[in-house]
Formats: structure tokens, C-alpha cells, sequence
């Protein structure tokens, strides 16, 4: 089937958007500046001894507890089959509201927001946590517009939105 045929089809070609491709790209640009982009600059303050002690345990509470929110929405989409790296809903997919999906519409934004602050606070880095916060206004923009898919997929997903917070367990 050629290109002009798929679209024909209803189908998108992937550099349009159609599905949030650009959006999974940006993700992946965030993710690497948080992990591999530089972490402080010699004009900004360096942490001192204090906000170190304070900072290291936080950071690990934030890398684990991030990471165990990402998994466990993970693996529910997986297992009901609706897991994808795109923000539109897979074909057949079905709403899921328990486990994660019960604290937070979005426990794997909300697991990698922890995540990327935690190791801005272990790296020490303000320029990370200035990217760990670029993250989650992303997020936030990221999960609204996969909202707006989600509801008009799922008819329950309105009722979802008005007993779950978005992005952080009992707060937004």
C-alpha cells in the first residue's frame, strides 16, 4: 500500500503527528537532557553540604518511588494490551481507573516527573532540575492533549477525570 493509499485509509503518516509522534520525540529529547545534558554551569551556585545531606535521601526516595510509578502503569497497560509508546489510545484499547490509574490519570508521567527530579537532586545539577521542571510543564501539555483522545474514545472517561487528579496523587 502506498503512502497516498494509507491516507486515503485513514491512515496517518507517522511524521504528521496524527497518533502524538512528535510528542514521543520531544519526551525522548527531555530524557536525554535530563540524563546526559550538563548539570550545573560555572555561573550558578554550587549545593552546599547542607542541601547535599538534605538532597541525597530525597533523591533516591524520588529515583525508586518514580521508577515504581512508571512500572506500574506500564505494566497495567501492558496486560490489558493498551500499552504504547504513543499518547493516542491503541485500536481496542480499554480504560483502565484501578491500581496506578486510581491515584493519578497518568502514573507514568507522574513516576518520570519524580524520577527526573530525584536525579536533578542527586546530580546536584540546577540545570536538571531546570529540565526536570521543563519536563512536567511538557507533561502537563502532553496529557492534555492525550485527553482529549482519551474522551472521545472512552464514554466513562469524563466521570474518570472529575474523581482522579491528573498528573500528582491527590494534589493535580
Amino acid at each position: 500500500m502506498t503512502t497516498t493509499e494509507m491516507a486515503g485509509a485513514g491512515v496517518v503518516a507517522w511524521w504528521k503527528g496524527g497518533r502524538g509522534e512528535w510528542y514521543v520525540a520531544i519526551q525522548a529529547a527531555l530524557f536525554l537532557l535530563i540524563a546526559f545534558g550538563p548539570a550545573t554551569a560555572s555561573w550558578l551556585p554550587a549545593w552546599t553540604a547542607g542541601a547535599t545531606r538534605v538532597s541525597s535521601p530525597i533523591a533516591q526516595v524520588l529515583l525508586v518511588g518514580g521508577l515504581l510509578w512508571v512500572a506500574a502503569g506500564g505494566v497495567q497497560l501492558a496486560f490489558a494490551r493498551s500499552l504504547s509508546a504513543l499518547p493516542h489510545p491503541k485500536d481496542g484499547a480499554t480504560l483502565i481507573d484501578t491500581g496506578a490509574f486510581a491515584l493519578a490519570r497518568h502514573p507514568m508521567y507522574c513516576g518520570a516527573i519524580w524520577a527526573a527530579l530525584g536525579w536533578a537532586l542527586h546530580t546536584q545539577g540546577l540545570l536538571t532540575l531546570a529540565y526536570a521542571a521543563a519536563l512536567t510543564v511538557f507533561f502537563d501539555v502532553k496529557a492534555s492533549r492525550e485527553e482529549r483522545w482519551l474522551a472521545s474514545t472512552f464514554s466513562g472517561y469524563d466521570a474518570y477525570q472529575a474523581r482522579v487528579r491528573k498528573l500528582i496523587p491527590f494534589v493535580y
